[in-house]
């Protein structure tokens, strides 16, 4: 549901709710009583989770990308490595 953003044109108190999208907006300030209006909010941002997004997390590798897949000797390796990108 969303969270709607509130303020009293009388005593200037602004409040949030949870409502539906098809409720209809509240017309009365719950401290005054008086005539409110609804805001316009920024509202929340997009939520991304995972450690990327589509280049990272959805795409398929294509024929020309190299699998990421790691090799047990690779990491931490003390010796030269020219056959993976990673600086030793």
């Amino acid at each position: 549901m969303p969270t709607y953003e509130y303020e009293c044109i009388q005593c200037n108190k602004t409040f949030e709710i949870f409502q539906k999208i098809t409720d209809k907006p509240l017309e009365k300030c719950p401290k005054c009583h008086q005539k409110i209006k609804r805001l316009i909010s920024g509202g929340s941002g997009i939520i991304f989770k995972g450690s990327g997004f589509y280049a990272t997390d959805y795409r398929k590798p294509t024929k020309n990308e190299p699998s990421k897949t790691k090799t047990a000797s690779c990491p931490g390796s003390k010796e030269a490595c020219r056959a993976c990108p990673h600086a030793h």
